[in-house]
């Protein structure tokens, strides 16, 4: 069943066309991922479909009666909005029963309306939504948030969860996500991977991890120099079928640049007077030049930026401490780094990852132990915050603040606009604004400010995030060959594999163990350490449960010889008792006793009657179980 038809649409940006006759379609159970270069019209195009915004030319067109939800990059909520009048807003079937019961229970007096209120929730199924709502919040570590504390107080993680977890539970028939990745430690994206993975789910994406990509996506749209390209298959299919693609269209650029050859020739041969057949030939001409312009204008980022010396001493940890309150981010840990080194970082959002990196750096203060920094260390700290960059402020004005050269290996210097077009800023962006570029250029940008700084010590917060996976990919290949230190945070599978050579693991409560192997080969290790844990605690159980039953059996046995002995004990006893029974009403028959000596015997007789009847009784019962 067709859901989305596009037909030839295109968008403009200013006066530059980001894409144009743009077409495809996508069908129920379709999971497509939207691939393109930053600044190519990714995030517009799914504003498009969103229908934020219209295209310059063409359709789109939804069908009927479908229930489609979006999550932005960056989600933005209603100011005073609280998380809970948040998570049960909208047109939802399931909220609006759960509102009318809630309505309904106020007035309980209204037998017929609460009956309404009570059926309508069987059939919307409803009963089971808080039960689903508060899993996603603790799958998304978002449980302990207070659900009356205002939503415009979250971080930009808590706030990019809550949307998530908001559009999951609302089940709607086609998800458009912007990210969804970003702001998630690996535990949350697997989670998602296989909700995503489900044939009941209709997908529209646009991610930078890979992994993920690769794992969820059956389609692959490409954006190209304003020209879509579609792939029936996942990332990889996409990959082999991209080189082709490209390699097809390097013939064809080589055969044009022949043509080109020749026709500049016989345009500097021409006359100025020219008939029909000439003019149509010029125009040919140029139709070609500015083909060939065009495909010359894709370049690959180059990053060749010389890094300052490293001597032999660089960060010595000793014994170090910290915490904040009862969350242990560090308990006595030493380490010390070696030249080269490159160290994934990893654990869960909150483990103090980001803190960690700080207290290197001397940003953040330790609480016991020392750090010990070599002479010679020069930092590159790129935050997952960003940096702060006025928007009013022009792209080169941010590069010429921290130099107007940059010095390269060899003694060769690059000035601010030549180091601006290798990060793939072209000239006539350069005197933009800031607040023109797009969130990942915006972070390319930042990117470059950090690098020139010639740092010998690169430290990366989850560098990848809002980055194209082209760029992500020269990034990599720059950093593999960096000379220095580096220390990175990522989520990105694909990312830290190629990047680390152990990894440094928070598992929580001030531990740190240092993995020796990437990112894939821990979640490996995390998986088997948790299926053997769980083996390990049923087996307890197990035990638990047969030491149990055999605590039970020998207590039973015991039981059952102790009530033996009873039973024949309490037959002899009673026989006695009755014995003195008879005595004491046969002395009592005689006459031979005064009245005094008469009433004493009485009352020892009625006791000794009830001591018979407990006894009795008591053995009825143990004759019963016998």
């Amino acid at each position: 069943m067709n859901y989305l038809s596009v037909e030839n649409i295109s968008k403009r940006f200013g006066e530059r066309m980001l894409f144009s006759e743009v077409s495809f379609g996508l069908d129920q159970g379709q999971k497509m991922a939207l691939v393109a270069k930053n600044g190519e019209g990714k995030t517009t195009l799914l504003s498009l479909l969103e229908g934020k915004d219209s295209p310059d030319t063409g359709n789109i067109n939804w069908r009927k009666d479908l229930n489609i939800a979006s999550l932005d990059q960056d989600p933005h909520f209603q100011k005073g909005l609280t998380v809970k009048q948040f998570l049960f807003s909208g047109g939802n079937e399931q909220v609006k029963a759960i509102e009318k019961y809630r309505e309904a229970t106020e007035n309980p007096e209204n037998i017929e309306r609460l009956q309404e209120a009570t059926e309508l929730m069987d059939a919307k199924n409803a009963w089971d939504y808080d039960a689903k709502l508060n899993k996603l919040l603790s799958i998304f570590e978002m449980d302990q948030l207070p659900m009356g504390q205002t939503v415009d107080l979250c971080s930009g993680g808590q706030k990019k969860r809550l949307a998530l977890i908001k559009l999951i539970v609302d089940e709607p028939d086609v998800l458009l996500l912007d990210e969804p990745t970003n702001h998630l430690d690996i535990g949350m994206i697997q989670w998602l991977e296989e909700y995503l993975s489900q044939e009941s789910i209709t997908l529209f994406m646009i991610t930078h991890d890979r992994y993920f990509l690769n794992n969820t996506c059956n389609q692959i749209l490409e954006l190209d120099f304003g020209k879509a390209y579609r792939y029936q298959g996942n990332y990889e299919y996409f990959l082999q079928k991209k080189a082709e693609r490209e390699q097809v269209e390097q013939n064809t650029i080589e055969k044009k640049k022949n043509l080109y050859s020749r026709e500049i020739e016989w345009m500097r041969r021409m006359p100025k007077a020219r008939g029909t057949k000439s003019k149509s030939r010029q125009d040919q001409f140029y139709n070609l030049q500015d083909d060939l312009k065009k495909k010359k204008s894709e370049q690959e980022m180059e990053m060749n930026i010389k890094a300052e010396r490293m001597g032999s001493k660089i960060i010595e940890m000793h014994h170090v401490k910290k915490g904040f309150g009862d969350l242990k981010i560090l308990q006595d840990f030493s380490y010390t780094f070696k030249n080269k080194e490159r160290i994934g970082i990893a654990g869960k959002n909150g483990s103090g990852k980001s803190t960690f990196l700080k207290m290197i750096m001397g940003l953040e203060p330790v609480d016991g132990g020392k750090i010990v920094q070599g002479e010679t260390v020069k930092f590159g700290y790129y935050s997952q915050t960003g940096m702060n960059i006025k928007d009013d402020k022009r792209v080169i004005e941010v590069i010429k603040d921290i130099a107007e050269f940059i010095p390269l290996e060899k003694g060769r210097k690059l000035t601010a606009a030549q180091l601006l077009e290798q990060f793939l800023f072209p000239k006539n962006q350069h005197y933009n604004y800031v607040s023109k570029l797009s969130g990942g250029e915006k972070k390319r940008l930042y990117l470059l400010t950090v690098l020139m700084k010639n740092p010998n010590f690169l430290i990366l917060d989850e560098p990848t995030n809002d980055l194209d996976i082209k760029t992500i990919r020269i990034l990599e290949d720059f950093l593999l060959e960096f000379p220095g230190c580096l220390m990175v945070v990522s989520h990105d599978r694909a990312f830290m594999d190629r990047l680390s050579d152990h990894v440094f693991y928070f598992e929580g409560d001030g531990n740190i163990r240092d993995f020796p192997g990437n990112y894939s080969q821990l979640l490996v290790d995390l998986k088997d350490r948790e299926q053997a844990a769980q083996q390990a605690e049923s087996q307890r159980k197990s035990q638990a449960t047969s030491t149990s039953k055999e605590q039970k059996s020998n207590f039973t046995d015991r039981l059952a010889y102790m009530e033996r002995r009873e039973f024949n004990k309490l037959e002899k006893e009673i026989a006695k008792l009755e014995s003195k029974k008879e005595e004491m009403t046969a002395l009592m028959s005689k006459g031979e006793l005064d009245s005094k000596e008469l009433l004493e015997l009485s009352e020892d007789l009625g006791k000794l009657v009830e001591e018979i009847d407990e006894k009795t009784e008591r053995w009825m019962e143990l004759a019963e179980r016998a």
